[in-house]
């Protein structure tokens, strides 16, 4: 059977392509025009066009009805460009990320909200905050934490600062590569990195580089500009900051830990609908008497809910004070989280619900 399909004349082949091609066109100006009826609802109930628990339930169905011998990264990839362009036909968006083009933001951005979005590069976290709340963007996207540096402080800072929500999550793998105009590592004197790229390659730098000066330059497209300019220099980069820059990659993969991920949310105002696979981010600021975290975690406990994360940051209305944050697993409105909530309320003299968003598998990128 395999020596007759070789055996069909390439033109035969090529035809049969091209008549497919034809159906998926058709096939998907109509997806388009049921988006844009779809678009017309949302648009008279005042409902947001980005729905992350609709796109779980998408690719959650296209990975059961896959047969291959698309991969299920394949096809996700290719239907969040879809989803992306029957989005902009209900109603372009725009989203912000910390800038310039070519960084891992950037890149987390495009992974969420496909190419047929307009993106706005700001400056720092806090100018992504701000474009939200301010309406200059529909979301934001922000890192949050590391597999391997751990938290970012400043998008915890900022939301005491500010009401948005969280609406979604996003993993995106890090691979670090050093990228620079010299031809060789003997002629590199400096490399350029953001504090968190340098310490998850501090293994690699000690042993290729050990006398090379590390320069701090944010974010990672910066460090590659910085490069760029600089013929004993180098810079931890990604591949899409080393393009969009136009400096070479002289050594892949630089990054002690392989397996390396960075966790970004998206920020906005929507408040997602529960899928049965959820987490919920809350912040909470406690007395300063002993045992008081110790009986504000039990509530959790007592209820039976898993906490993911817990971090704490100084309250800046105050000195020696601290706000809490933690990820909770479960939707706002699941019992246990809701009992768990208000058994909290009970000891804490605030709490916050950030958002509640579907759950993403962090090792599922």
């Amino acid at each position: 059977m395999n020596d007759e399909v070789a055996a069909r004349p390439l033109e035969e082949i090529r035809k049969d392509i091209d008549g497919i091609d034809k159906q998926l066109v058709d096939t998907l100006n109509k997806r388009v025009e049921l988006a844009q009826e779809v678009g017309r609802l949302k648009g008279k109930d005042n409902r947001p066009f980005f729905t992350p628990e609709r796109e779980r339930q998408i690719f959650e169905t296209l990975d059961q009805i896959n047969g291959g011998p698309l991969q299920k990264r394949q096809l996700i990839a290719i239907f969040r460009e879809i989803i992306s362009a029957a989005r902009a036909a209900e109603k372009p968006l725009t989203a912000a990320y910390w800038g310039p083009p070519g960084t891992f933001t950037n890149l987390a951005a495009i992974q969420t909200f496909g190419s047929s979005t307009t993106f706005m590069a700001e400056d720092s976290i806090p100018d992504v905050f701000q474009a939200v709340e301010h309406g200059g963007a529909d979301y934001g996207i922000v890192p949050v934490e590391n597999s391997v540096a751990g938290v970012v402080p400043e998008t915890l800072d900022m939301f005491p600062q500010t009401n948005v929500k969280i609406c979604a999550e996003q993993y995106v793998p890090i691979h670090h590569h050093l990228v620079s105009v010299a031809t060789n590592l003997g002629e590199i004197e400096r490399v350029y990195s953001g504090p968190q790229p340098a310490q998850q390659c501090r293994r690699w730098l000690r042993a290729n580089l050990p006398n090379a000066q590390i320069v701090e330059a944010v974010p990672t497209s910066k460090a590659a500009e910085r490069a760029l300019s600089d013929p004993q220099g180098a810079a931890i980069a990604n591949k899409l900051g080393a393009e969009t820059v136009g400096i070479p990659v002289l050594v892949e993969h630089i990054a002690d830990n392989p397996h390396n991920r960075t966790r970004f949310l998206v920020i906005g105002y929507n408040e997602p609908a529960r899928t049965g696979r959820d987490k919920t981010s809350i912040m909470f600021n406690l007395r300063n008497r002993p045992g008081e975290l110790f009986k504000a975690l039990g509530a959790f406990e007592a209820n039976g809910v898993n906490l993911m994360m817990i971090e704490s940051r100084p309250a800046q209305r105050a000195t020696f004070e601290y706000i809490f944050y933690a990820d909770c697993n479960g939707h706002r409105t699941d019992e246990p989280l809701r009992n768990a909530l208000e058994a909290l309320r009970s000891y804490a003299l605030e709490t916050t619900v950030l958002g509640s968003y579907p759950y993403r598998d962090p090792l599922d990128v």
